[in-house]
């Protein structure tokens, strides 16, 4: 499983960020959009779109829990082989462990020359699972931002950024049509920059492996566990070592590092530059390069598709094993005592509940049954 292109080694901002200025929205008059998946980004990219007054209709499974969804929302409903015959351009945005299976069995059929195939995350091209045929333009757009925020900001007139790239131009103009696409959802109202399938796809692997997902978690983990070792109250080290995790990246997130400084104590401050070499060791930039090869040779690709294939075994494992871990249950716990939060309780084996509007009784309750 080799992945089909390399990094995008330009500098950073070679390549201008594009807007709605920079967009041609009537690329898509007359196409027939279809949207095959309806999570997180199918149901946000398939009601912007409708917003924009496309042509859409979204493919689902027989039997899909989202269809009344969709059809509530408005939308036209159909099979994901129907929605592929009918449309001249398709947007991917089923879990990437599906999609393989769902384009060779009800969409590779309906690739002809002029078809369009959209994706919002380059893993299935980037590692050869799916190969369009040629005579298909291949681009990607991608939201950097969850389906629910693509959807929130754009009904508030906003957008989120985005990146778009192209895997095959049979068109001469798959570039174009994705920026066109990128401006429906409303990406090129905050920005849109150009990248390769290679580099969206290994960068935000990685991204979500080494910092976002697994790095934070691990890390948030071990301090709550290293202070309850210690002999501290468990509430004390959620507080110390998850809840307060989001103050100090909102600040990140407005200003920077530098103004996650400026904006902490000068004893906070200090203890970021002594301590942060000390837990971040030249061991552990090892093991980030470690990941970031895994990645890059297509390993893990191989590796999590393999999982699938059996059932999931040891995802499934980890993710029961990790729901009761210690600063899970505390937190439920404290979450439910905060009516300010839009607290959501989760289990695997059971979903999610949301806690918005419940009494702090009755939030008490569910939290204990949890």
């Amino acid at each position: 499983m080799t992945p089909t292109n390399t990094p995008n080694t330009t500098p950073m901002f070679a390549a201008p960020v594009l807007y709605d200025g920079d967009a041609e929205p009537q690329r898509l008059e007359g196409r027939r959009i279809a949207i095959i998946g309806y999570g997180s980004q199918g149901h946000a990219h398939a009601r912007n779109l409708a917003d924009r007054g496309m042509d859409v209709r979204v493919g689902l499974r027989e039997g899909s829990r989202s269809w009344a969804a969709a059809e509530a929302a408005g939308l036209r409903v159909m099979s994901v082989a129907a929605a592929a015959a009918e449309a001249d351009a398709i947007m991917m945005l089923a879990p990437d462990t599906e999609q393989q299976r769902i384009y060779d069995r009800d969409i590779a059929p309906s690739m002809r020359p002029g078809t369009t195939l959209w994706f919002a995350h380059g893993f299935n091209v980037h590692f050869n699972l799916i190969a369009p045929p040629d005579g298909v333009d291949v681009a990607l757009i991608a939201p950097k931002s969850p389906g629910h925020r693509v959807r929130e900001v754009f009904t508030q007139g906003g957008g989120v950024p985005g990146l778009i790239a192209v895997a095959q131009d049979a068109s001469g103009a798959a570039r174009e049509d994705a920026l066109a696409y990128a401006w429906a959802i409303g990406c090129t109202r905050a920005g849109v920059i150009e990248t390769s399938f290679a580099e969206e796809t290994e960068t935000d692997l990685f991204g979500e492996q080494a910092v976002l997902c697994g790095g934070v978690s691990a890390l948030v983990k071990a301090g709550f566990d290293t202070l309850v070792e210690a002999g501290y109250r468990p509430e004390m080290a959620y507080f110390e070592c998850l809840h307060e995790l989001k103050l100090i990246v909102d600040l990140m997130y407005q200003g920077g590092l530098n103004y996650m400084r400026y904006s902490v104590s000068d004893t906070a401050e200090y203890g970021d530059y002594i301590a942060g070499p000390r837990i971040v060791t030249a061991q552990t930039k090892e093991a980030m390069r470690q990941l970031l090869a895994n990645i890059r040779s297509g390993e893990f690709a191989k590796t999590w598709v393999a999982e699938n294939d059996v059932g999931r075994p040891h995802f499934t494992a980890a993710r029961l094993a990790d729901a009761d871990h210690p600063i899970e249950q505390v937190g439920v716990r404290l979450r439910a005592l905060m009516p300010f939060l839009d607290a959501r309780v989760v289990r695997p084996d059971m979903g999610v509940a949301n806690l918005a509007g419940v009494s702090l009784a009755d939030r008490s309750a569910v939290a204990t049954a949890t």
